[in-house]
């Protein structure tokens, strides 16, 4: 054939999986069901269209041969079990979805999943990772890093919320407008966590995962047009401001370039015009939260000419706000990175030196990186390689282990 088979159907894994999922749990009302049924229609894709080719819409030809592959091993359970009652009910669903099924509720179905898996009856702190791992494809070596927990934790955390939701028969559906506050918080912390994954891998060869970040910001789009809240504003601009700037975070070679460091003349104007206008139309509504807040730290990142003209002093202060409103150790560290800017090194110093000290970012590899950075700048150069190669120690993601050792290998002969 004229193309590699395998590599274009790895290439639609990567790409569909999580819609042909979403769609799958949504008609079976099993994620343990879909999940076998979706391995089950990629294994039947690898001959079917060796054969005849790959359609033109291979996610469709998925979800259907899911959906046909599920209601055989319904049977066959069925079967085995005399046509229990349960059995035969939920295969009689599935068929009647069947029927109904329609291609243009692919779009929405991981919208939805996202707002079934948030469902008030699971613990925030299950529904947010099982949510990110079962609907939107991100790995629990990722999940667990964006959480600093140690994967074995996360993947316990994944496995008891699917045994809840099966245990609790929590439906699988969008709920009512009236319902849908009460699972805001999950939903947008999801959105965010898919952002921040695309934005700056957890992992791998590269820096960047753009179908994640973009994934992340068309969500949120859907999401302000089915409720338009401040902080869904708020969200939104934050990962419109951010994203802005990913035509500078790396050179041809994929090597970082830090924020002091890009060419702002390829910021996207658009983005940040469209950012800063949801900011500011957030912080009016007075019912902003923790988004926002981040939203208009990126403001004001993307208002300053150059790096130099930077309103530091702005930038602490919203962090002091921010660290009020949702106190944690990794807010505490930026903060302190912001107040080196505005008031000198050694006093945000002394801040990521307690933080460190405390030991809740020990393992976090950005702490030490900015540890490093603090002291290179004061001269201090030794106990600056020795934070730059605890932060590569604990740095899985390539082009961020370049950038340190370009860090250390400046620092050998100083």
């Amino acid at each position: 054939m004229a193309y590699n088979l395998s590599t274009c159907i790895d290439a639609i894994y990567r790409q569909e999986s999580g819609k042909v999922l979403a769609t799958l749990v949504r008609v079976l009302k099993d994620i343990d069901l879909a999940e076998e049924a979706m391995q089950d229609a990629f294994v039947a894709a690898i001959t079917a269209w060796n054969s005849k080719g790959i359609p033109e819409n291979p996610a469709a030809w998925l979800i259907s041969t899911g959906r046909f592959k599920a209601i055989d091993a319904i049977r066959k359970r069925a079967r085995l079990n005399k046509l229990e009652p349960e059995l035969q009910r939920q295969l009689d669903e599935i068929q009647s979805a069947n029927l109904s099924f329609s291609e243009r509720a692919i779009k929405d179905d991981r919208l939805r999943l996202i707002f079934a898996c948030c469902h008030p009856a699971i613990d925030l702190k299950v529904q947010v990772p099982l949510t990110l791992r079962e609907v939107c494809g991100l790995s629990t070596e990722n999940i667990s890093s964006a959480f600093l927990v140690p994967t074995a934790t996360m993947a316990q955390r994944i496995v008891r919320g699917k045994a809840k939701i099966r245990a609790a028969k929590i439906p699988f559906e969008i709920p009512d407008a009236t319902a849908l506050p009460e699972r805001l918080d999950g939903v947008l912390s999801v959105i965010y966590l898919v952002f921040n994954e695309g934005y700056s891998a957890s992992s791998g060869d590269t820096a960047l995962r753009a179908e994640l970040s973009q994934e992340a910001i068309r969500l949120a789009r859907l999401l302000y047009d089915l409720l338009p809240d401040p902080e869904v504003q708020g969200l939104l601009a934050l990962m419109l401001l951010h994203e802005s700037r990913r035509a500078a975070r790396t050179n041809e070679q994929d090597d970082l370039i830090l924020l002091e460091e890009q060419d702002r003349s390829l910021w996207d104007q658009n983005m940040i015009r469209e950012g800063q206008q949801l900011v500011r139309q957030s912080l009016a509504s007075r019912e902003f939260g923790t988004f926002t807040i981040q939203a208009a730290l990126s403001a004001v990142h993307a208002e300053a000419k150059t790096a130099e003209t930077t309103d530091w002093p702005q930038i602490v202060a919203l962090y002091n706000v921010l660290g009020q409103i949702e106190p944690s150790p990794v807010v505490e560290l930026n903060r302190a990175v912001a107040i080196s800017m505005s008031e000198g090194i050694e006093a945000g110093l002394k801040i990521v030196d307690d933080l460190l000290r405390e030991g809740e970012l020990d393992n976090y590899h950005l702490a030490h990186a900015a540890q490093g950075e603090l002291l290179r700048r004061l001269g201090k150069f030794t106990e600056a390689k020795g934070s730059f190669e605890k932060a590569l120690s604990l740095t899985k993601q390539a082009p961020e282990r370049r950038l340190l050792q370009r860090r250390i290998a400046s620092l050998v002969s100083k």
